[in-house]
């Protein structure tokens, strides 16, 4: 008998830098494992796949001011804790960088690197008036009921 695959999955809800930085590091580390894995990001999860530099879209007055209060890009997103007006990030990302860990955006192009499957949640990206133009590269768009079957044959499920 043969042992299939094992399966991770992570639903990144949060927008926090901190907690987004972890759900990538699992997720980093069970693809060495050789586990199949997805991170199904939703809501201020998404903020970790948008592009960093502007991206001229057609938007509405609503999905404009979501995209002003949104921050673009896996690099500007605040801490969870101790986020001291914005300073904290400055902090914590100079701690990172002095003990030689990798930051967020590393930590995604390694998960790409390594077959990561990246899911924005269709809905959320609707709901937020997001464009698939305005997300990374190698983003694939899914509702819960593809998270729900990825899930249930899953070993590990998270939720960050």
């Amino acid at each position: 008998m043969t042992q299939s695959k094992k399966k991770t999955t992570i639903i990144l809800f949060s927008g926090d830098y901190d907690k987004a930085m972890a759900a990538y590091i699992i997720a980093n580390g069970a693809a060495a494992y050789d586990h199949d894995v997805t991170i199904f990001h939703t809501f201020w999860g998404l903020n970790a796949l948008r592009k960093e530099a502007p991206v001229p879209v057609q938007k509405g007055f609503l999905e404009k001011m979501f995209a002003k209060m949104m921050p673009r890009g896996a690099d500007r997103m605040g801490l969870s804790r101790m986020n001291f007006a914005g300073i904290g990030p400055k902090l914590i990302k100079k701690v990172i960088k002095k003990h030689n860990a990798m930051p967020l955006p590393q930590l995604i192009e390694m998960a790409k690197e390594q077959g990561v499957k990246l899911v924005a949640c269709q809905m959320t990206v609707d709901l937020l008036g997001l464009k698939p133009e305005e997300l990374i590269d190698g983003v694939e768009f899914a509702g819960v009921a593809a998270y729900l079957a990825d899930a249930s044959e899953g070993n590990v499920n998270l939720f960050i």
